[in-house]
């Protein structure tokens, strides 16, 4: 089944699919993609993420998967946190692996998290291979939402959880004027002063309005097999954590 957000993508003149166009967009952007997480969330883009990996404590983790790792944010946070044997940190840019790659070589932490070019809808792994998986603001980018999420499931195990973050919208009605306000204009303005790419930070604000978000995306998660689902809005709704397991 395709949905809405699907057929968001950040170059509406382009004849690429969405897998190619997002690719193109983060390997313009992978250089300032930190700066910019950390200017227009005010840096409470580290505390979702924390809260996100606190959601898998209590089951040793021998083998995890990030998927849409980006710069391996939380990778290297789950390295800290969870401390698993081995991490594995799949994306489908190249720039944006080469500035994570970068990162976990200056922690001095090759040796427990390794990234590679991957597609969610095609992870080169055998069934049933890791303890658990996280995917923070990478599910509005997957082509096809279903298959992206069929294919995490068919490579964790029995037992293990899957941790979504991602965007959402704000339910009180002043709290979502203000934040439709600040993400469709404010921050693709500020976005343009420093980069060329204002097109990615429109997608952005496009493909968070398209996502099925809450209870909608619960039910894709149990529609492709997940069980145990639930969600938990975080910073006025701005932001949910969802939690699912195989």
């Amino acid at each position: 089944m395709a949905y809405k957000h699907d057929t968001v993508v950040p170059y509406n003149n382009s004849s690429n699919s969405k897998k190619e166009q997002v690719a193109t967009m983060f390997n313009t952007i992978a250089s300032k993609y930190d700066f910019f997480n950390r200017f227009l969330s005010a840096g409470i883009d580290v505390y979702w993420r924390k809260k996100a990996l606190k959601k898998l404590r209590g089951k040793p983790i021998l083998k995890m998967l990030d998927m849409a790792t980006g710069t391996a944010d939380v990778a290297l946070l789950a390295q800290k946190i969870l401390q698993p044997n081995y991490i594995i940190g799949l994306d489908i840019s190249s720039h944006m692996i080469a500035v994570g790659n970068d990162k976990i070589q200056k922690a001095n932490l090759q040796h427990k998290i390794e990234l590679s070019i991957g597609d969610s809808e095609a992870i080169n792994y055998p069934a049933s291979t890791f303890d658990a998986a996280t995917v923070a603001f990478g599910v509005r980018n997957f082509e096809n939402l279903e298959a992206g999420l069929s294919e995490l499931h068919r490579v964790l195990k029995n037992d293990s959880t899957l941790v979504v973050l991602e965007f959402s919208k704000p339910k009180h009605k002043i709290w979502r004027n203000f934040y439709n306000l600040y993400n469709g204009f404010i921050a693709p303005k500020f976005v343009s002063i420093f980069s060329k790419n204002k097109s990615a930070y429109t997608y952005l604000s496009n493909s968070i309005n398209a996502f099925p978000e809450r209870e909608n995306f619960i039910a894709v998660l149990q529609k492709v097999g997940y069980k145990n689902c639930y969600y938990q809005p975080l910073s006025l709704g701005i932001c949910c954590i969802y939690v699912a397991q195989k």
